[in-house]
């Protein structure tokens, strides 16, 4: 009996290492940043709104690629606080993905003062294990 129950936690042990259960969030440099090149803060804009990602000590590269010291940017529009860290970014009007390792986009917004904000996610779109986020600015679209 007890030389099955070993063989059943060495199974579970073998599974975890083979990747079969593994943490999902990235590992990330401790000077890694991503801001925003453009626009400026305190900026008045017109649509469609060209953003700049920026990004150091961290490769840009797509969803679904698992390399550490690498992510894709996530684009936060008007959110007052970051969202659960320890899960996947959220998806939808206020949280753009950029899975494809795009570093700029052309967007759309209302007319009126909008926050944007840059957040780094791993293969699956969660933030790293040291979450890498950009300052919030501010711009007007006019």
């Amino acid at each position: 009996m007890i030389n099955i129950i070993f063989k059943f936690v060495f199974l579970i042990i073998m599974f975890m290492n083979l990747g079969g259960v593994h943490s999902a969030s990235g590992v990330s440099n401790s000077d890694a940043k991503v801001f925003i090149i453009s626009p400026e803060n305190n900026s008045t804009v017109t649509n469609p709104v060209k953003i700049v990602f920026g990004a150091s000590g961290m490769k840009i590269v797509p969803a679904g690629v698992n390399e550490n010291f690498s992510g894709h940017h996530h684009l936060l529009i008007d959110v007052k606080e970051l969202p659960d860290l320890s899960k996947p970014i959220p998806s939808d009007k206020n949280y753009l993905h950029f899975g494809k390792g795009q570093k700029s986009a052309e967007i759309h917004l209302k007319k009126g003062v909008h926050t944007l904000q840059l957040l780094l996610g791993d293969h699956m779109h969660i933030p790293h294990t040291s979450p890498i986020y950009s300052e919030k600015i501010r711009i007007t679209v006019k």
